[in-house]
């Protein structure tokens, strides 16, 4: 039988390109994001100040032409400057609902760790219902909804660490590195000229045609049972032949992580301009997907070992199937 056919290479390619006229490097960072909009995930970006996190996202907005907000996390933020709040207006004796800034396409969560728990909590509802509550009426905030949150790793104070429950609900947790002395030549080079305005490549209402396609990706069975082996694994590691590993992992990934890889697999495929996905798909996000939610215990910090570490080693452990590709 012969092989599904391909797509046209790469739908999301001029927004990309246009991105890339003000961004310099950071092309994991950017397929990610592309990942992320296509699975309706949310996306999680950790690095230190300067490397263009804040400017990837903004840009990334402008070239889909949606909704773009930025929260800028500190201490001293409070729930309702995030989702809104009921202003009571004199004249009229009526309270009025004023919504918050998270009501757009886009939204940067700048420095997430700076602000505390109760903060950080509030964004729980929007990102996995896509709807806050104020008061007793429920809005719903544009589709499609994505949020990508920035945190600083190097400084403790004033940071809160993030809740396990909201960490889990980030799809992605890329880590951007510094660039390479050829892309910070390039990043000297334009800071000299006059920005680059970003152009709209695409439409909201595209984007989520975009998505409805990702959802028709066939997903081969033995694909799954990929991705629940992988994600099984980083819960006992004894089982993928890892037993000296054991002692390092207090908490594994949850079922979030093995949906989110077969998901994200369907992004990569259709990226890749396949309708069909391949467990090098999976093998390329497991990182992203499982480095935030594997829990070290004291002996992994101890042994100065990372979450990293134990993902890429469950991910040679963990043997990937054979996919046979027929017409469905």
């Amino acid at each position: 039988m012969t092989p599904p056919q391909d797509h046209s290479p790469d739908p999301l390619e001029p927004v990309l390109f246009e991105v890339k006229r003000t961004i310099v490097g950071q092309d994991v960072l950017l397929e990610r994001m592309a990942v992320a909009l296509l699975s309706g995930g949310h996306l999680l970006v950790e690095g230190v100040p300067g490397l263009a996190k804040t400017l990837a996202v903004k840009s990334l907005a402008a070239a889909i032409g949606g909704q773009f907000q930025r929260i800028q996390f500190t201490p001293d933020l409070v729930p309702s400057d995030l989702v809104g709040t009921r202003v009571y207006h004199q004249h009229t004796g009526e309270f009025q609902t004023q919504l918050g800034p998270v009501f757009a396409n886009m939204l940067l969560a700048d420095e997430i760790n700076r602000a505390p728990a109760k903060v950080q909590s509030a964004l729980l509802e929007v990102m996995q219902e896509h709807q806050v509550t104020i008061g007793r009426e429920t809005f719903q905030v544009p589709e499609p909804f994505l949020v990508m949150a920035t945190e600083n790793p190097i400084e403790s104070e004033g940071t809160y660490p993030l809740p396990e429950a909201q960490v889990d609900r980030f799809m992605m947790k890329v880590v951007v590195d510094y660039p390479s002395n050829a892309e910070e030549h390039a990043i000297v080079d334009r800071a000299l000229r006059p920005a680059a305005q970003t152009r709209a490549m695409l439409t909201p209402e595209k984007l989520t045609r975009m998505q409805e396609r990702v959802q028709q990706i066939y997903v081969d069975p033995s694909i799954v049972d990929y991705a629940v082996r992988l994600v099984a694994a980083t819960r006992t590691p004894a089982t993928a032949g890892l037993g000296e590993l054991e002692r390092y992992v207090s908490y594994g990934a949850s079922p979030r992580a093995s949906i989110a890889l077969v998901i994200g697999g369907r992004a990569m495929a259709f990226l890749r301009g396949r309708d069909y996905v391949l467990p090098h798909d999976v093998d390329e996000l497991a990182l992203d997907v499982l480095r935030h939610r594997v829990v070290l215990s004291y002996e992994a910090l101890a042994d100065d070992v990372d979450a990293d570490t134990i993902v890429t080693r469950v991910l040679g452990a963990v043997p990937a199937p054979e996919v046979a590709l027929r017409n469905r």
